[in-house]
């Protein structure tokens, strides 16, 4: 099967090869020449515009991975027009649900047929797989099937239809602001494991004997185990944590639907407060220990 992949970032380069990997051929499209430039240094096709890229493939399976947001929307506008009931266009970048289901009205009642899929495995996905969160009509995600089990991890795990259209990216919503909460605890344990200096722990070497059997070993685990061994005190790397948008969505959905989710939300607490270098509310924290107790302030450095 042949798919154009619209967006040649880290993400949508890594499921062009998989997908050469296994044995589907994509012709890939990005604005920027030097994305398109890297890809044909492989010997995989690049086109240098989106009718360019239907015109490139027999009966069109459209993958895009781009932002979320406007840049979806001008893309499915300019491909609609191109497109027709022979198609399939996918949206397999991280947009909100909800602008999901709206999308999937349009492009429905255009005629082409639309899935979104919940796209996670990030720069490792080549070569280990991609887990794929599929939402759209069952027909259309049988059409193209052989992709998904061509990107998967294995052609019957780490892949599925989860259900109607806009269920893929809620799946992945969901999903991003698990990992935030995991990512935060471990970052925790972590940094007492660090304080606690009298027992100069090995901390790579803890991450990699938790990565072996224990109930809290996972693959960020062994991520983490590996940051640890090249850079023991993570000098090299900022404190500040951004953030892409959906543990945001997550900790709405989850205020909408009256569901607690304290975990995920002081997880996305905790980032906001990392890129805050002069935090006036600490500052105003240390003044209301001083006045109201006499407290010791730190003079600005």
């Amino acid at each position: 099967m042949r798919v154009g992949m619209v967006g040649l970032g880290k993400m949508g380069a890594g499921l062009v090869r998989r997908l050469r990997d296994g044995g589907h051929s994509a012709v890939g499209f990005d604005p920027d020449p030097s994305a398109r430039n890297s890809l044909s240094a492989e010997g995989i096709q690049t086109v240098g515009s989106l009718s360019a890229l239907v015109d490139a493939l027999p009966s069109p399976v459209i993958w895009l991975m781009v932002p979320a947001g406007s840049a979806v929307d001008r893309c499915i506008d300019e491909l609609i027009p191109l497109l027709g009931p022979d198609a399939v266009l996918i949206d397999g970048g991280n947009s909100n649900y909800k602008q999901t289901i709206e999308r999937h009205a349009r492009v429905k009642a255009s005629g082409v047929p639309f899935l979104d899929v919940g796209t996670s495995g990030g720069i490792w996905g080549a070569d280990n797989g991609y887990c794929l969160m599929v939402g759209g009509e069952t027909a259309v995600v049988e059409r193209v099937r052989p992709i998904f089990e061509a990107l998967a991890p294995t052609p019957t795990r780490g892949w599925g239809h989860v259900g109607p259209g806009g269920s893929g990216h809620y799946v992945k919503m969901i999903h991003n602001g698990i990992e935030y909460g995991l990512m935060q605890a471990y970052a925790e344990g972590f940094a007492l494991l660090k304080r606690r200096t009298e027992f100069d722990l090995d901390l790579a070497g803890i991450a990699d004997i938790w990565s072996r059997g224990s109930v809290v070993r996972s693959w960020l685990l062994e991520l983490t185990a590996a940051a640890l061994k090249a850079d023991p005190d993570l000098s090299g790397v900022s404190p500040r944590v951004d953030d892409s948008g959906e543990g945001r969505w997550m900790v709405a959905e989850a205020v909408d639907l009256n569901v607690a989710a304290p975990v995920i939300t002081l997880a996305l607490i905790s980032r906001l407060q990392s890129r805050d270098p002069d935090s006036f509310s600490n500052r105003m924290l240390s003044a209301m220990r001083r006045d109201f107790g006499g407290h010791a302030v730190d003079p600005e450095s």
